[in-house]
């Protein structure tokens, strides 16, 4: 007996030896990821090397770097319904889906030339991007990145010729849906995802040169910027029947516009109290509208023409970032008083601005100063401050939650 023991073990031994000497192959398991959740994650885009971080709110802390993203130099992310995924659009073309927990490249795609953003659809399935160059928006499966649908912007020039059509403003909204914009064609499309006859395009005229959009957080109002005009277009999508209608008509009727050095981002516009407050195009203003009937109720001045507009999750605060030239600075608003309360100042080229998840606090990145400042926004005082490699956008991933982000 005291034989086979031995002999049992020593066989179980050189086993265990030979497993650990065995060369990694094909066949090697990867390590598996630290247990953990990803509600408290993030990527911030490095844009001039192509890499981006990934990096934990709890801590305040970047966990890694993630490199081989191609062109971030207009890039945003949107998240799996899982959080673990984060796919990237950069605008050489390229869909990355990244893997937060592993912090590696999962798989990457060239799909066009130019690209401005995408969405994922209301279940998960579907990655949408919308892009330039061609003009069009192609869908793909989220799982494998293979291609599902093409879907070219094309549209009847004035001189009777077709043409294809930047397209601009992707969200996602209820019921499967993508809508965009088409920037040359001055329209609105609805893609629908779930129908069952397979995908249905339907198309709306809406005005000059949309520029960008947004969808309100409970996915009715699809809202587009219209940068030929003083004014925006809105497809209310339960009613689609009444087309597209214009609000905040001439809203600079009267004035002297400026140049206009960046075009504002409507994503994430601040909508508390039943008003939204609006990125004002060539002014140095944010707009206040009534959302009952979309009527001018106020203008706020601000030191700069307002890019980014954003309410803090409790809606208290409004957070308001700048154009070249006067972009080193960030000012906070009451969304009661309607008044100034603090002007920040992040560093040189502030670029982005993202609330964590319940809004205690607020990640601002500033490009030329290779930093990213986070700020409590019950004292507006910086918490920490976190080296970047010329960061801009800033994407945690309680967004995969949310419509529209």
């Amino acid at each position: 007996m005291r034989v086979t023991y031995w002999l049992t073990t020593m066989f179980a031994l050189a086993l265990l030896s030979g497993c650990q000497m065995m060369p990694a192959g094909e066949d090697s398991v990867e390590p598996a990821p630290a247990l953990r959740g990803t509600g408290d994650l993030g990527l911030i885009i490095e844009r001039a090397t192509g890499s981006v971080l990934v990096v934990e709110t709890t801590d305040r802390e970047v966990l890694g770097r993630v490199t081989g993203l191609g062109d971030l130099s207009h890039a945003s992310v949107v998240y799996s319904r899982d959080g673990r995924y984060g796919y990237v659009f950069g605008r050489d073309g390229g869909l990355t889906k990244v893997d937060l927990l592993t912090r590696s490249v999962v798989n990457r795609v060239l799909q066009s030339g130019n690209s401005i953003g995408g969405a994922i659809s209301q279940d998960g399935r579907h990655v949408a991007v919308s892009n330039y160059e061609p003009g069009g928006v192609k869908v793909f499966d989220s799982r494998t990145l293979e291609e599902v649908a093409d879907i070219p912007a094309t549209y009847v020039a004035d001189d009777g010729s077709s043409r294809r059509s930047k397209t601009v403003g992707l969200v996602d909204a209820p019921g499967n849906f993508f809508v965009f914009s088409l920037f040359d064609a001055g329209q609105i499309w609805t893609l629908d995802m779930g129908a069952a006859a397979g995908m249905n395009v339907t198309r709306y005229d809406a005005g000059e040169a949309p520029y960008d959009a947004l969808i309100t957080p409970d996915g009715r109002y699809y809202i587009a910027g219209l940068f030929g005009e003083d004014g925006l277009s809105l497809l209310d999508l339960w009613n689609p029947e009444e087309g597209v209608q214009e609000i905040l008509p001439g809203y600079g009727k009267g004035e002297q516009q400026m140049p206009v050095y960046k075009m504002p981002h409507l994503e994430g516009w601040a909508i508390a109290d039943g008003r939204a407050f609006v990125p004002a195009v060539g002014h140095h203003q944010v707009l206040v509208a009534d959302m009952n009937n979309w009527s001018l109720e106020d203008r706020i001045p601000v030191q700069g023409q307002p890019v980014f507009v954003m309410a803090s999750p409790d809606n208290r605060q409004i957070w308001v970032s700048f154009a070249h030239p006067r972009n080193d600075v960030v000012q906070v608003i009451d969304s009661r008083t309607r008044e100034i309360i603090r002007t920040l100042e992040p560093g040189e080229a502030v670029l982005h601005m993202e609330f964590t998840p319940r809004g205690e606090e607020v990640w601002i990145s500033a490009r030329d100063s290779n930093r990213v400042t986070v700020y409590n926004t019950r004292t507006l005082e910086p918490v920490t401050r976190l080296e970047a490699e010329k960061p801009s956008g800033i994407f945690f991933t309680n967004r995969a939650h949310a419509l529209g982000l």
